[in-house]
């Protein structure tokens, strides 16, 4: 059985930024990365929006090219997937039966997405966006599909009628909920991407449900709504969230609830067994304490980072401010800090020319920012949310100020 000084569960961004984090930080002891696809490390966000527009292929994804792993001494084991973790005999068990042995263990699964179980969910013609593979798969059936159904209006339902709206394909959005983005963004948020998809031709539907998809000689053919609606639809792409990857950990008895729970130095209750990125459930400053999980590269490489730290001997605490992104036709949306219990926000900029920001507020203090087409006002709001200073909500407001020179209040 082949031991390792630190083997690593999960290829995507938090498993990668682990190897690569440990070796800034001098790390000399064997590391490898087991991952359950066949690609070395590939970025995600991507997948969504220019990987599957075809504006940027496979190799220019990479995290790292294989030389680099390869001159690092950090064993990629792909195909790999692991079933068990026996936290007494510090092993893991790959489903082909393999062992290893680890001095240390870092969870970086992520999740899978969510599939839907309505009756013909499993049709051909139904996809996920979560990797390579489904996006690959997207493609090979997309020559022959005019209409379209997505399921779920969050980020990756939004990226992905942006881009089949670009290839002049029909789309319908089918949304559960009473306003896009609903999870993780304000209402005018919320109202402004509405209007812009409709403008660019999406068919959204809000406060609306799938109850069954129907289809011909095994393949998707139209599917019927809560409404009582058929839609012709050819194919069907579901973005309704991840179920994080947490069975073997649970199974070795880590304590685990929506994820894996983690301290602020990223650790499990399993001894030298570590959790992080998507699949990681932690109390979160920058959310007043709320024990969540953070669904983002921001979060899953800063926790790596880390990590890392802790293990080459300086203990260090995950504490970071969260930040998102999302292109949408020739909009970018980027977000810094959670909007969890705001009880205030401040409209700054100008909704009709596309350009403003959302400031969200909790007793007076600015916790997070939307921002469109507002790179500025996302790079200087970072300070404001670090600062934990009361701002006049008017000084906010005005977009003639640049949110460097504020004041507090």
């Amino acid at each position: 059985m082949s031991i390792y000084d630190v083997i690593i569960v999960g290829g995507g961004h938090g498993g990668a930024q682990a190897a690569i984090a440990l070796r800034q930080a001098k790390f000399e002891g064997s590391i490898a990365v087991f991952s359950n696809e066949e690609f070395l490390p590939y970025e995600r966000p991507p997948l969504s929006k220019e990987y599957f527009a075809g504006e940027k292929t496979f190799e220019r994804i990479l995290i790292r090219p294989e030389s680099f792993w390869q001159e690092r001494h950090i064993d990629i084991h792909l195909n790999s997937r692991v079933n068990k973790v026996d936290s007494d005999l510090r092993t893991i068990t790959l489903a082909n039966g393999k062992h290893y042995g680890f001095g240390k263990l870092i969870w970086a699964t992520g999740g899978q997405p969510r599939w839907l179980t309505c009756p013909g969910a499993e049709l051909k013609g139904v996809h996920v966006i979560r990797n390579r593979d489904d996006v690959d798969d997207i493609l090979a059936n997309l020559h022959d599909a005019q209409n379209i159904t997505i399921i779920g209006g969050g980020y990756i339902g939004l990226e992905a009628a942006a881009v089949l709206r670009k290839l002049d394909k029909n789309v319908v959005l089918v949304e559960a909920q009473d306003r896009l983005l609903a999870r993780v963004a304000g209402q005018e948020i919320s109202d402004f991407y509405l209007k812009e998809h409709q403008e660019h031709g999406v068919d959204v539907r809000l406060n609306e449900g799938l109850v069954s998809i129907e289809g011909r000689e095994g393949c998707v053919s139209n599917v019927t709504l809560k409404s009582g609606e058929t839609i012709n639809s050819d194919l069907i792409i579901t973005g309704i969230g991840i179920v994080p990857s947490i069975n073997a950990l649970r199974d070795a008895g880590a304590i685990c609830g929506n994820g894996v729970d983690v301290d602020a130095l990223c650790r499990t209750s399993l001894p030298d067994i570590f959790a992080i990125g998507d699949c990681a459930s932690h109390a979160n400053k920058y959310a007043a304490g709320t024990v969540m999980r953070v669904e983002s590269v921001q979060n899953a490489n800063d926790m790596a980072s880390a990590v890392a730290k802790t293990i080459t001997g300086s203990e260090t605490e995950y504490d970071a401010v969260p930040w998102f992104w999302s292109n949408q036709y020739d909009l970018r949306l980027q977000t810094v800090g959670l909007s969890v219990g705001y009880d205030d926000v401040v409209m700054r900029g100008d909704l009709g020319a596309r350009k403003f920001s959302l400031i969200y507020l909790r007793q007076g203090k600015v916790i997070a920012l939307d921002c469109v087409n507002a790179t500025k006002d996302y790079v200087q709001g970072r300070k404001l949310v670090l600062s934990n200073d009361k701002i006049d909500p008017a000084l906010l407001a005005d977009s003639n100020i640049p949110l460097k020179e504020m004041q507090v209040g």
